[in-house]
């Protein structure tokens, strides 16, 4: 299993409590399981509206199973933002 940090932004950020914290997945679709087993209230709901980065490439449409995770990458988890 790759070790990964993710990274929280804005509401993310605020219904998970901390900026970053590390995990241990082998796709983007694992990590965001096992963030949403720790964290399963608020946050759980934020990351239905979230778009994702991963290793500063944007995951756009693609299967969250196919997002591949590399050792001591880093997962942006990004909610709508306003203003402009």
């Amino acid at each position: 299993m790759a070790k990964v940090t993710v990274r929280y932004w804005a509401a993310a950020k605020a219904a998970a409590g901390v900026a970053e914290e590390p995990y241990e997945a082998d796709t983007l679709a694992d990590a965001l399981a096992a963030v949403r087993a720790r964290h399963p209230g608020e946050l759980a709901r934020v990351l239905l509206r979230c778009s994702f980065l991963v290793d500063g490439d944007p995951v756009g449409k693609r299967a969250h199973e196919t997002v591949r995770l590399a050792d001591g990458g880093t997962v942006e988890v990004l909610p709508p933002f306003a203003g402009g």
